[in-house]
């Protein structure tokens, strides 16, 4: 007997035939895709079933964030068109100006804006702005892999060291009073250690860890002082900590020269790597990627793809591989992938003022069958197979935007967005159906999430970058 039926809905699969089924029926057994295929059959054989009607909807696999921020979901537009002032600010909260309730509200926060917009699985990064990591004590990376756990979407939380030079200032917070400690690259790795222990692989799979490191650049040591000597044996060691555990390796900020350099001089390439933003590459290093089975993580939407071009269609032409990443949610953009997808394409065909770059399959593609491969789960899930863990997404296509209803695949990618999602289920639980989260009160997540801002805002000075500057009305430029 099923556990879940969904009953006559047009199905985008994502299989190798990439076929699109209309009238069908989906069984889930087990947290598992049991039968997928024409309703009446499929109905007939599990007539015991929970039934979820799909009519008037359309079901496809959830959507795979390839690359965002934890943190950044109680940061948002802090600072927003003040880009050293936002860079600052976030440096500051991350390191020494959040508390515990911070990163647990923002994690619980992040969950269901991802669940809410039909993003099943995402990496989060623990931390961001130039490479502020929050792995000085493994209770921030407990806290998060907690409430997304509870939030029930799947997750990989992506921990490692920060940039030197070590040591780094990390402040603690006890009932309003602060404790300053350096941190040594060593306490890190230890932190990583634990978290991989601890949440790697847990919650039925939902839940696990990846490794993040810093991406170094030539003018890092002026700059930063961060020797390039340090930063190799650094890279290496980080390198060689995911390799131990088998997971995945990501670095956020790739841009001309810097995956060439990591290749050459960290062994950071490799098929289980992820490396994000990756602007204005040198030509030798498109081939380069696809060669060494690198995954690139495209984030449309992100400030580095305003000053730099990820060259994705090139990228793809050369055989590499390309997923999508929100860079979510600060300072300018969401969790919602669908919007991403829309911003690639119109992104590329602008530079090559050609329409017919990045059909609206390919990037449906990038976004579920595509990343899941490069997550090394393309066995689990990113498409609606028999076998497959069932992350599904109903959604609601009876809306002016998406009718008449025809053309789906075009009516998904060119006009859908996140509140189009009426029903997500993921390991086969339904963990948000008719829009109404199941597995958390929404209402008490938003109340905790405004009240950790409220105080991360008091508590770090930042009242000014919470006004809307006078410069955003009437004139062509912010600055």
């Amino acid at each position: 007997m099923a556990d879940t039926l969904i009953t006559d809905t047009t199905v985008i699969t994502m299989d190798a035939q990439r076929r699109v089924l209309e009238k069908a029926a989906i069984a889930v057994v087990g947290g598992r895709i049991a039968a997928v295929g024409p309703n009446d059959a499929v109905a007939a054989q599990y007539p015991g079933a929970r039934r979820i009607d799909g009519r008037r909807k359309l079901a496809m696999p959830g959507l795979i964030d390839g690359h965002a921020h934890a943190g950044h979901a109680l940061v948002k537009t802090v600072g927003s068109g003040q880009t050293d002032a936002w860079f600052k600010a976030v440096q500051k909260i991350y390191s020494v100006g959040s508390d515990e309730e911070f990163w647990r509200a923002e994690a619980m926060l992040a969950a269901v804006e991802r669940l809410k917009c039909g993003t099943t699985t995402g990496i989060s990064l623990m931390g961001g702005g130039h490479d502020v990591h929050r792995t000085d004590d493994p209770v921030f990376g407990d806290l998060h892999c907690q409430a997304t756990e509870k939030v029930g979407i799947r997750t990989f939380l992506a921990v490692g060291p920060n940039r030197g030079p070590f040591p780094l200032k990390y402040t603690r917070w006890t009932n309003g009073a602060s404790r300053s400690t350096p941190v040594t690259f060593e306490q890190q790795m230890t932190t990583c250690e634990t978290l991989i222990g601890r949440w790697h692989g847990k919650a039925d799979g939902r839940v696990n860890i990846c490794i993040v490191a810093p991406v170094f650049h030539p003018e890092d040591e002026e700059k930063d002082g961060w020797l390039e000597a340090d930063a190799k044996v650094q890279l290496r060691a980080a390198r060689a900590l995911g390799r131990k555990h088998k997971l995945i390796f990501t670095q956020d900020g790739h841009r001309s020269g810097s995956l060439k350099w990591c290749h050459e001089n960290a062994d950071l390439l490799g098929p289980d790597a992820m490396m994000s933003h990756s602007v204005d590459l040198l030509a030798e290093e498109i081939p380069l990627s696809a060669a060494t089975g690198t995954t690139i993580v495209h984030n449309p939407s992100a400030i580095m793809s305003i000053r730099g071009r990820c060259p994705v269609p090139e990228l793809l032409d050369a055989g590499a591989r390309v997923v999508l990443g929100s860079d979510g949610v600060a300072p300018d953009r969401s969790y919602d992938m669908f919007r991403h997808g829309w911003q690639a394409m119109h992104y590329h065909r602008r530079h090559f003022r050609d329409a017919n770059i990045l059909p609206p399959g390919k990037t449906l593609e990038m976004m579920t069958i595509d990343a899941a491969h490069a997550l090394g789960l393309g066995d689990e899930i990113g498409s609606v197979e028999v076998g497959k863990r069932a992350d599904l997404l109903l959604i609601d296509m009876f809306k002016p935007h998406l009718y008449p209803p025809n053309m789906p695949v075009y009516r998904i990618a060119y006009f859908a967005g996140g509140a189009d999602v009426d029903t997500v289920m993921v390991n086969g639980t339904v963990v948000m159906e008719g829009r109404k989260v199941l597995t958390v009160d929404e209402a008490q997540v938003l109340e905790d999430a405004a009240r950790a801002a409220e105080t991360m805002i008091a508590r770090n000075d930042l009242g000014a970058l919470i006004e809307t500057p006078a410069a955003i009305w009437g004139r062509s430029r912010l600055q």
